[in-house]
């Protein structure tokens, strides 16, 4: 329910001495957006954008990101009984970021907890939006 829209890739202003995971910032209406490459958050390399990505407007706690995806294939309402738990093994430094798992039509999906992966960057993403 955090979503508040879905939209095509927008260049996005740099912002000085932000991690790189942090692309910059777009002006979403009046609005100052900072952007976080999800993959390269979770060290997986900068994304190499194409016409296909998109950026997923989140507001957490008060606080509007922009969030850029590889793609949005389908939108579907999951039931809070069906998420499972994160299996318990070694799920290494990013295990934090991971609200559950469930599965839709036969494929797993990871459901990201969002609080989590924008709270720990809540100051840099705060001063992005005054920048």
């Amino acid at each position: 329910m955090a979503i508040r829209e879905i939209k095509g890739w927008t260049p996005a202003t740099p912002l000085p001495e932000a991690p790189d995971y942090v692309r910059g910032v777009i002006d979403l209406r009046g609005a100052i957006v900072p952007i976080i490459d999800v993959r390269a958050r979770f060290h997986g390399g900068l994304t190499e954008v194409t016409p296909t990505h998109v950026i997923l407007v989140v507001a957490i706690d008060g606080l509007m990101v922009g969030l850029l995806a590889d793609a949005v294939v389908d939108i579907v309402t999951v039931a809070a009984g069906n998420i499972k738990p994160v299996p318990d093994m070694e799920h290494g430094s990013h295990s934090a970021f991971l609200a559950g798992i469930v599965s839709v039509e036969g494929r797993m999906v990871i459901l990201l907890d969002l609080h989590h992966l924008l709270d720990r960057d809540k100051d840099i993403l705060v001063e992005a939006t005054v920048a």
